[in-house]
């Protein structure tokens, strides 16, 4: 199977040691979003586990503890975009902190192995069309020689972000600008040999050169492992989301980064309240076992043609 670590928060930047615990235990205790009292005992044993996919903003805190994943394939999304902290409240310093972890990241595992996210996109007074082209060109200079792969998306209003980010009087998009702005970051990128993807759009960009991207990407999973995985799209996205088949170990409603824009935070408040209940030695991201709770040993079928696993 594929672990994400993971869409519903930044497991890297705020529970590394959690991270590294869970792979010493061989397992994590997840639970279901939707029914809480259900708890999923997820195997983490190399054997079980295809790969990896990390999504952060700031891998530092793994930096020097890599040679613990080294029995794992693994990749990260890495987004890193040109806003402030009046947007990403709680984002180090891009030139100081973000884009040098960015650089040193890749020097360890690769460029291939790091794919870079410019999302989402919006427009506000603050943060016009034209200024997006400006920084994504600044960006894609220093970030290029470092990665293959850029992925953008556009904003997608929630009912949660759409009330997070009421102070930054986001604009909508009107007449062709997303079209504007994709044709000009698709010539960007190709001068700094950079492949550009975007993430569940439902508007057609390839006549830019913009292919639709699979952030979970069981095909480059594959091709880093050198052998297939057979592993299916997954169904839990939203339609126009190309992903593999994964399995989540993060919680939503924990990320303490405070970007306004998060879909998985319904407000910094509690995010912060869940982030004091976390315990970095507990199997669960998240607070203890209660009496209510059932566990379930998660069935754990590989995806390489090679191996098939039961967690018990």
């Amino acid at each position: 199977m594929i672990i994400s670590a993971s869409r519903r928060t930044d497991v890297p930047m705020y529970y590394a040691d959690w991270l590294f615990n869970r792979i010493r235990a061989g397992y994590a205790y997840v639970r279901n979003p939707v029914n809480p009292r259900q708890v999923s005992r997820v195997s983490l044993e190399p054997e079980a586990v295809d790969g990896i996919v990390f999504w952060t903003k700031n891998p530092a805190p793994m930096l020097d503890r890599l040679d613990a994943l080294k029995e794992y394939m693994y990749y990260f999304q890495f987004t890193l975009t040109s806003y402030g902290q009046d947007v990403e409240r709680h984002i180090p310093h891009k030139g100081k902190g973000v884009i040098p972890a960015f650089q040193r990241l890749s020097d360890s595992i690769g460029p291939q192995r790091v794919i870079w996210r410019y999302d989402p996109i919006f427009l506000s007074p603050g943060y016009p069309l034209e200024y997006h082209i400006r920084w994504f060109e600044i960006l894609a200079r220093k970030l290029a020689p470092y990665t293959r792969k850029c992925i953008v998306s556009f904003l997608d209003f929630y009912r949660d972000t759409a009330r997070n980010m009421a102070p930054l009087a986001i604009r909508p998009w009107e007449g062709e600008q997303r079209q504007t702005l994709a044709r000009a970051l698709a010539q960007i990128a190709r001068s700094h040999n950079l492949t550009l993807e975007s993430c569940a759009e439902d508007i057609p960009l390839e006549e830019y050169g913009i292919r639709r991207a699979r952030c979970v990407d069981g095909d480059l999973l594959g091709q880093l492992l050198g052998r297939p995985l057979a592993v299916g799209k997954d169904k839990n996205q939203r339609l126009a989301c190309g992903c593999a088949q994964s399995v989540d170990i993060g919680a939503y409603h924990s990320c303490p980064g405070g970007c306004l824009y998060c879909y998985a935070n319904r407000s910094p408040g509690l995010a912060l309240a869940n982030r004091a209940r976390h315990d970095p030695a507990g199997p669960l991201l998240l607070g203890q076992l209660g009496p209510e709770d059932k566990v379930t040993q998660r069935e754990i079928t590989s995806r390489s043609r090679e191996q098939t696993k039961l967690d018990l």
